[in-house]
């Protein structure tokens, strides 16, 4: 006896398929990048949707990334964020004695997926600030479950991933001063993510870890990419001038460029 077919679903009368072939048609696959898109909602709003090889994640651009809002929070990491307010009140302050199990932990791991998938959703768009604000976000989670969670295991999962989502928040940050020419301000951002990052690995033993990270690489990078763009001081300029004429022995342009700096400095 053959399987019977599916009957697609009537709604005033009119049947509405649930195959999502259409949504996806002209839209490829294409491994190895990430593929992305804005689309409007018939709520109104506008929904961020990854392709993958077989189908799309759809997500929401503000809030929890699948739109539910746990016991009434944005997200099981402000409700938990509350009730450990709640628990330092109860307490003159003191945080002894509150606890995540290893179910709650999983919960927040889980959660910090769906923000995962988002920041880079919107990294690609050049969403900058979403960005920092997921990652930001993430990082809350690492350093709540690092505190609070019962057992050492839960405390320490998240810690591996504490470079790379630090590294994303700082290219994001350090891009948001970049659109806007403050290249100085974007150079400062990287410096400090990159000693985020050293006092991450020194604080696990593991100093000879840092040249190696792909993380820290990947921000180095970035930091030559801002040098290029940044201007060039008028002093540094002429300094350099003048000491490629004096190893060119051609001293009649370097005294005059020294009056060029003597002038300028004073």
């Amino acid at each position: 006896m053959s399987d019977p077919k599916p009957r697609p679903e009537k709604s005033a009368g009119k049947a509405i398929s649930k195959d999502i072939t259409p949504v996806l048609k002209g839209w490829d696959y294409e491994s190895g990048t990430i593929n992305v898109r804005k689309v409007p909602g018939e709520d109104g709003s506008f929904k961020l949707q990854m392709r993958l090889d077989l189908g799309l994640l759809q997500m929401e651009l503000t809030g929890r990334p699948d739109g539910v809002r746990p016991h009434g929070h944005e997200s099981l990491l402000d409700y938990f964020e509350s009730l450990l307010a709640d628990h330092r009140t109860s307490n003159q302050g003191n945080e002894s004695g509150f606890e995540l199990s290893t179910d709650q932990c999983r919960s927040l791991r889980e959660e910090a997926v769906m923000y995962y998938h988002r920041y880079l959703s919107l990294f690609v768009l050049e969403d900058f600030s979403g960005v920092v604000r997921d990652t930001a976000r993430n990082l809350r989670v690492i350093d709540l479950c690092g505190k609070f969670a019962a057992a050492e295991q839960d405390r320490m999962m998240l810690e591996q991933y504490r470079p790379y989502i630090t590294m994303m928040n700082i290219r994001a940050h350090a891009s948001i001063h970049c659109k806007a020419e403050r290249y100085r301000d974007a150079m400062e951002t990287v410096q400090a993510g990159l000693s985020s990052i050293r006092e991450f690995f020194e604080r696990f033993g593991h100093e000879e870890a840092f040249d190696l990270a792909n993380e820290v690489k990947v921000l180095k990078k970035f930091a030559r990419d801002i040098q290029r763009k940044m201007p060039v001081d008028p002093l540094q300029k002429l300094h350099a001038q003048l000491q490629k004429a004096i190893k060119a022995e051609k001293y009649e342009e370097a005294a005059r460029l020294r009056d060029q700096i003597k002038s300028l400095s004073s």
